[in-house]
């Protein structure tokens, strides 16, 4: 590839309105799920370090970034399944007929249940981070894990949403402040922790849907449906990593490797390197 190589931004029309997407590269394809609450920007370390061989698209997830959060019947809310539609949506707005498939904690489960309904359009799927979750934890996450953030003319909002962030980097769950639950990360720059409060404030009140889709999600259940090769990523420190190992031992065609912690120096790089080696290119 000639030149440096440049990050596009689009729209593609889905079941339940407009999906943004960013998209960097040629070569064979893969899509890229983000983590909740985040938006594809999130990826760009990795998509930049895919793009010498895959045409890379990584969509906002419905309702979070810039992309329409879904208008369901009768007002129901997304489960994983209409996440699933809506890539199945994009590849073919952009006429993408088979794909490798990445995802990040809430995008791990987007693309495994994209794999599980459209077996025959996805190539491979990386699982960067499981959640596996116990009832018990299902009922409190719903509860307690992704407030909404309505606007008020206070702007008491804005503070709170910016602590939601930062506490994500100490904690696990965030707002379980004490020894107990501390991650041994440090804060991320300036900079990271702004980008992820304002992708949050894009959409205050649709944010959640994902998360909560993910928090019920059956993975163990779902996982042992994928019938192309599957990939489970394990990153330094990721709460999840237990829930990943577990989960992968249940794939008929499942393995896990491990990764530097997210956002730590050379993350991008090592991540689509090791996503390299496993669709062996």
């Amino acid at each position: 590839m000639n030149g440096p190589i440049r990050i596009r931004r689009g729209f593609a029309d889905g079941p339940h309105g407009q999906i943004h997407y960013r998209r960097a590269g040629q070569g064979a394809p893969i899509l890229l799920f983000h983590a909740s609450p985040a938006s594809s920007k999130q990826l760009e370390p990795v998509m930049l370090a895919l793009a010498d061989r895959f045409d890379v698209i990584a969509p906002d997830t419905p309702g979070n970034g810039d992309s329409d959060a879904p208008a369901l019947p009768g007002g129901r809310r997304p489960q994983m399944a209409d996440y699933a539609a809506n890539v199945l949506a994009l590849m073919d707005a952009l006429e993408v007929a088979t794909s490798h498939l990445y995802g990040s904690h809430t995008g791990a489960a987007i693309a495994a249940e994209t794999a599980i309904l459209a077996p025959d359009r996805a190539l491979s799927v990386v699982m960067d981070g499981v959640a596996a979750f116990t009832p018990e934890q299902q009922a409190e996450y719903l509860a307690r894990y992704a407030p909404t953030f309505s606007p008020t003319l206070e702007g008491d909002y804005l503070q709170r949403a910016f602590m939601f962030c930062r506490d994500q980097y100490s904690f696990f769950p965030w707002y379980s402040r004490d020894a107990a639950h501390r991650r041994p990360t440090g804060l991320p720059s300036p900079q990271r922790l702004h980008e992820l409060v304002l992708d949050v404030l894009k959409a205050p009140e649709t944010y959640p849907w994902a998360y909560h889709a993910a928090f019920v999600y059956p993975t163990l259940e779902r996982i042992r449906l994928i019938t192309c090769p599957v990939l489970g990523l394990i990153g330094a420190s990721d709460p999840l990593g237990d829930d990943t190992r577990r989960a992968l031992a249940l794939a008929p065609h499942g393995q896990c490797r491990e990764t530097p912690a997210f956002g730590a120096d050379g993350y991008g790089p090592a991540v689509a390197a090791v996503i390299k080696d496993f669709i062996g290119c």
